[in-house]
């Protein structure tokens, strides 16, 4: 099952008037699986919100007819439906207001999608809009012997019998959720990179990710220098297999 799939029933509202920003966003959104429905103006996001059914909205601050707090402040005299500011970088103000009037989170632009998604995902699930993140649809995936369990975070392996908790760093963990995500590809070491560039604030670089590699293997394979989990595919990279 891809992100598409699990995606699939989530809809978005995104007011944007900027139309080359927008097209960009509604691309990258249907991309990852995600159903969405585009709002050049204030007006247009209030008719739209009023006969949709939305799982999330996305509203950017100033916009032609007036400004992004108005939409917000009926959404959520209607209902509780999570909301994502895009504001102009650092502009306190405008983050401190949308988040008085019940924003859920907020980004600041410019911002690197793969961030906005993140955030997306981070606020579904809080709201309890979506039941999973990255991949996952029951409340574990299994690899093997081993057990991740999105919701809270956790990784386990089966040792005699019994679940004991694995202890993964945030990049490690972060790791092998790419590696979910992506089950059945071939993930390349600049991919890879890219995915857990500052991650844990600091620059990951190639000797790096080969050590985070290393060690997440050690934790989750059964024999470290035999991975069966994250395998090696020699002059390419590395591919976690469907299940």
């Amino acid at each position: 099952m891809n992100q598409g799939d699990i995606n699939s029933h989530i809809k978005l509202m995104l007011l944007e008037d900027d139309e080359a920003i927008a097209m960009g966003l509604k691309y990258s959104l249907e991309k990852e699986g995600y159903a969405v429905d585009h709002a050049h103006t204030v007006k247009e996001a209030l008719d739209l919100y009023d006969s949709g059914d939305f799982d999330l909205c996305i509203l950017d601050v100033n916009l032609p007819d007036g400004n992004g707090y108005e939409v917000c402040k009926h959404i959520k005299d209607k209902d509780d439906t999570p909301i994502l500011f895009l504001t102009a970088y650092d502009d306190e103000v405008n983050v401190i207001m949308g988040l008085e009037l019940g924003a859920d989170d907020y980004i600041c632009k410019p911002f690197r999608v793969k961030e906005l998604m993140a955030r997306i995902k981070t606020v579904l699930r809080r709201s309890g809009k979506a039941s999973s993140i990255d991949g996952a649809k029951a409340d574990h995936i299994e690899l093997k012997d081993v057990r991740v369990y999105p919701n809270e975070a956790k990784v386990t392996k089966l040792t005699e019998g019994a679940e004991k908790d694995l202890e993964l760093t945030a990049v490690e963990y972060r790791l092998l959720l790419t590696f979910i995500n992506n089950r059945g590809n071939v993930l390349t070491r600049s991919r890879l990179l890219e995915d857990l560039w500052d991650v844990s604030g600091d620059f990951v670089n190639d000797n790096t990710l080969t050590v985070y590699i290393k060690r997440l293997r050690d934790k989750i394979e059964s024999d470290p220098a035999n991975p069966q989990i994250i395998r090696t595919v020699r002059g390419m990279g590395y591919i976690l297999d469907k299940a």
